[in-house]
């Protein structure tokens, strides 16, 4: 086992920048001086989960929804043996994380879609409720993926959160990925741009 490329660019820099933007967006929610701060945040989640989605399907190897999303048997498997102290490694994401991944993105995807309907006074009065009750879900998800984040770093002796920003893990050569996607990168920056700039203008 050595270092291996495993995350790519679009997959580092969107983590990232997703966890800012939500970051963001709870802190000034009840803003009224920051409400243009808090849309365009709510603006970069809607534009990284929507390109994460798609790069779900066309991204490479450990990014693919199909190499992190596993049925229920692999999930309790995966559980099991994290109750015993012992859990399975996995080079990209384990079953328990990646079930994480998608309930962030569906959840990020329903809450900025409903804050941008609010912003632009669509059914704003029966989506306020929604909308703050998913941005509340959003947030126990997230402390469950840190809680899950520090659990795995402790057992497997890796420290995820690096990993996440060199794109580096353990792993065999026949694992690693061959390149980290700087064109996507650069194409998810200028989405974000775009989607921001077209949503607070």
């Amino acid at each position: 086992m050595r270092k291996i490329l495993v995350w790519d660019w679009p997959v580092r820099i969107g983590h990232w920048l997703l966890a800012a933007a939500f970051c963001i967006a709870w802190l000034t929610a009840e803003s009224e001086s920051g409400r243009l701060l808090h849309v365009g945040a709510g603006a970069m989640v809607l534009a990284i989960v929507s390109y994460r989605l798609l790069w779900g399907f066309i991204g490479s190897t450990h990014a693919r929804f199909r190499s992190f999303i596993r049925g229920p048997e692999s999930l309790m498997n995966y559980l099991d043996g994290l109750l015993q102290l012992k859990p399975q490694a996995h080079t990209g994401h384990n079953p328990a994380g990646g079930w994480a991944i998608v309930a962030l993105l569906a959840l990020g995807l329903l809450t900025s879609l409903s804050g941008w309907l609010m912003y632009e006074d669509i059914q704003a009065n029966r989506l306020e409720d929604a909308h703050e009750i998913l941005a509340s879900i959003l947030l126990g998800i997230v402390f469950v993926h840190l809680a899950g984040v520090v659990v795995s770093s402790l057992l497997h002796r890796e420290n995820l959160p690096r990993a996440m920003l060199t794109g580096r893990k353990e792993g065999t050569g026949e694992e690693a990925i061959a390149s980290t996607h700087p064109i996507a990168a650069l194409a998810l920056l200028v989405w974000v741009a775009g989607v921001c700039w077209y949503i607070t203008a």
